[in-house]
């Protein structure tokens, strides 16, 4: 799950955010006329929602609901930013956005406990992780978070390329070298002139890579420990793992190719890369989930889930279906009682996924994994 969306989630179920909640769901555009279109949708929402507060709150003051929903309106920059979607959680204290990079069902719930299963979704084979664009001679370093990606700004003297970290340590011989771009460039150096011994160039090699490990053991602050992925040629990536000691560096996952002279669309590919490997890994280790004791029957898991019994939680996205029963003033949703069972789980330190089908435990369509 993302930085982002565990930050989100811990805040809406922490035990000092209280309801009632305003959800609401939306897909973005950027384009002038369907912004308009948005606006309106979203003008709409806040009406409907207005009218099932007051009926399911009376005793509630709306009137602050109502100020935080008109500031969203109001607020070009929100409408601006660029996104699939938004999932937007109101109080009558606070007020969270939450960008999302999947599209979803435009929808609003008013509920004591606030909708989440959009931003579980969206958090599902989202990564947040480290990305160590890595040639021969120089290297870049960015941070993914939300399926974005942020070039991270490096203190004076970082192994930007091999001489700003080796400096006269350079054995390679009459080795002319010619630095191409700057620190965050990601661009192969050039070399020319060069006749020292292939094991000597080695030797550099093998230095500046130890160089690079050694500044991100000991300068990088990475508290949280994100991983650090590789996105590098296959012979740089084998070099650099014979001498790579950061205890975040990871293997799960690498992008095989040289980030020389990448454009800005590629980057969106060479996340794709690395989520769909993380995502490989992520289901085969749900299978083997199985082995414990679970459930597959929403009767039996909504108890257990209020008694924190739900370890890890699996609904599939074949559920998400409207459905209301004989009397739809009720304001019954399948969802709901769905949202109910993720809050549960979230509040009492479990884990929630909602995924396709296929990549459910056993292909299920709703399984609880129990701690006993």
């Amino acid at each position: 799950m993302t930085k982002v969306g565990k930050e989100l989630l811990a805040e809406l179920t922490g035990a000092d955010t209280l309801g009632p909640f305003v959800s609401i769901m939306l897909n973005t555009h950027v384009a002038h006329q369907d912004v308009e279109k948005d606006q309106i949708k979203f003008k709409n929402f806040a009406k409907e929602a207005k009218k099932r507060f007051e009926k399911k709150y009376p005793a509630e003051d709306w009137n602050n609901y109502q100020t935080k929903l008109d500031a969203i309106l109001a607020d070009q920059s929100f409408w601006r930013s660029a996104s699939k979607s938004v999932a937007v959680f109101v109080t009558a204290q606070d007020t969270w956005i939450h960008r999302l990079q999947i599209p979803i069902d435009d929808q609003y719930y008013v509920g004591d406990t606030p909708y989440v299963l959009g931003a579980i979704r969206n958090a599902q084979f989202n990564y947040t992780y480290y990305l160590l664009a890595l040639n021969r001679d120089s290297m870049a370093l960015y941070f993914v978070d939300n399926g974005q990606i942020h070039s991270v700004d490096l203190p004076e003297g970082a192994p930007v390329d091999v001489p700003t970290a080796l400096g006269e340590e350079i054995t390679g011989g009459n080795l002319n070298y010619r630095s191409q771009g700057g620190q965050n460039s990601a661009q192969e150096a050039a070399y020319h002139g060069v006749n020292a011994k292939d094991e000597e160039v080695e030797i550099d090699w093998k230095n500046y890579y130890q160089a690079v490990d050694t500044f991100l053991r000991e300068d990088l602050d990475n508290a949280a420990g994100y991983p650090l992925y590789l996105f590098a040629l296959p012979e740089n990536q084998t070099m650099f793992k014979k001498y790579a000691k950061a205890p975040f560096f990871s293997t799960d996952a690498a992008v095989d190719s040289s980030p020389a002279n990448i454009s800005n669309g590629d980057w969106e590919k060479v996340i794709a890369e690395i989520s769909k490997q993380l995502a490989e890994k992520e289901v085969a280790g749900y299978q083997k989930l199985l082995d414990k004791k679970f459930m597959d029957q929403l009767v039996d898991i909504l108890p257990a889930s209020k008694e924190g019994r739900v370890a890890n939680l699996f609904i599939a996205t074949s559920n998400l279906v409207d459905g209301f029963g004989e009397d739809p003033d009720t304001e019954y949703d399948r969802r709901q009682v769905l949202n109910t069972l993720v809050i549960n789980t979230l509040k009492n330190g479990g884990e929630a996924h909602l995924l396709a089908q296929k990549d459910a435990p056993d292909e299920k369509s709703l399984t609880a994994i129990l701690r006993y």
